[in-house]
């Protein structure tokens, strides 16, 4: 274990398309998360910004844009980008200044102001890059890529499209209670099956929107906040980053092919369920205790994915374990009791750091009709473009 930090504050700006700066967006979160701390932004040693730099705006160099924008005041400045695994890098980066006693306190804040319809790579030809491959070559849109994860769900598996539509059903009812929630409104089964299809077998109301969007937090040491105040915080005890193995068996977003050793069958270090794995050895815990957990639903059937790699079920069992309940408000584990990115849709630098504001709301009490009762430990977990690994483990 190597330590735990404070989360002191926590800040988000509504979800949503507001037309407006990631600037306006990420400096109202900041703001927001200060307050919650009860700190002034001058008692701020640090600030740690997820970039956002896809599809051509502007942030690249977010710790300090968000510095000046709340005032030059002599804070050190990082910016962090690892694609949509933006903000738990950021969160990764925050603690390691505080653990090694560089700092006390640092603001983390991520924000965007994404595009309209699906992220497509920035212009210009650059074949050493397999993301801009994947559009260039194959055509192959993030819903076709969810669309190909569905599909063998169903054939391996037996997961139907009723069984996705009901991730979005749940999902939906917990971002009603959300006030930061881009769509606040139930959603049936019907209206999922009534709603286009973008890439067979998913539909519209399968697949998450693009957002604009920030969430910020207020971090420090642990003996900081007890001297200001705060006998029992919430704090994160590990924080997972790690990157896939050699060889990589699976085809996985933006890859469009295996490495040299395709041949064999799944290795045991497969990438995904190893960044949950991490996690769980750095806090010295197990699936078994978790009171709730906020993945990254780019589409419902994903949703499925990650309940398996979180160690909530054996592979193939994610289907039943919905069915149960078990991942609903009330359930054993709820999943996304925020509404996940199903309710909010993907502010990309934003949403690993809006992942732990739920967390922190939960941890204390606060979430209202989303409370998780007695939530006492919660994991996240999201995944980025190029190998970039997530999962943040905070406890209470």
């Amino acid at each position: 274990m190597t330590g735990e930090v404070a989360v002191v504050g926590a800040g988000m700006h509504p979800w949503g398309k507001w037309g407006r700066s990631f600037v306006e967006y990420g400096t109202k979160a900041a703001r927001a998360a200060l307050a919650d701390a009860g700190l002034d932004w001058t008692a701020i040693q640090s600030v740690v910004g997820a970039n956002t730099v896809r599809c051509g705006y502007p942030g690249q160099v977010a710790g300090a844009t968000f510095a000046r924008a709340l005032g030059w005041q002599g804070a050190r400045v990082t910016s962090v980008y690892a694609a949509c695994a933006s903000g738990a890098r950021a969160i990764d980066t925050a603690r390691a200044q505080i653990l090694s006693g560089m700092v006390d306190t640092v603001l983390v804040v991520g924000a965007d102001a994404a595009p309209k319809g699906f992220f497509a790579p920035s212009g210009g030809d650059r074949p050493d890059d397999p993301d801009w491959l994947r559009f260039r070559v194959l055509g192959a849109t993030n819903p076709a890529y969810f669309a190909l994860w569905a599909r063998r769900r169903m054939a391996v598996y037996g997961d139907t499209p009723e069984d996705f539509a009901a991730v979005k059903v749940k999902n939906a009812a917990a971002g009603a209670a959300n006030r930061h929630a881009r769509y606040r409104s139930p959603v049936t089964a019907e209206q999922v099956a009534a709603s286009p299809v973008v890439a067979d077998p998913l539909r519209l109301l399968d697949i998450c929107a693009t957002s604009d969007g920030a969430a910020a937090l207020v971090l420090s040491s642990v003996d900081f906040a007890r001297r200001h105040g705060v006998a029992d915080p919430v704090r994160i005890r590990a924080v997972s980053s790690v990157s896939p193995r050699h060889p990589r068996t699976a085809l996985d977003l933006p890859d469009i092919a295996t490495d040299s050793a395709s041949g064999p069958g799944p290795v045991p270090d497969a990438f995904r369920p190893s960044i949950a794995r991490a996690a769980y050895e750095e806090a010295g815990i197990g699936p078994e205790d978790l009171s709730l957990a906020e993945v990254y639903d780019l589409s419902t059937a994903l949703e499925l994915e990650w309940y398996e790699d979180l160690g909530l079920c054996a592979a193939g069992e994610g289907a039943g374990l919905l069915r149960e309940g078990a991942t609903a408000l009330g359930g054993r584990v709820p999943v996304n009791p925020s509404g996940g990115l199903a309710s909010f849709g993907e502010a990309v630098p934003a949403q690993a750091i809006a992942q732990v504001c739920e967390l922190v709301q939960q941890l204390r009490g606060r979430a209202g009709d989303r409370q998780v009762a007695g939530a006492r430990v919660g994991i996240t977990a999201n995944q980025g473009l190029f190998g970039h690994g997530s999962s943040v483990i905070a406890v209470r």
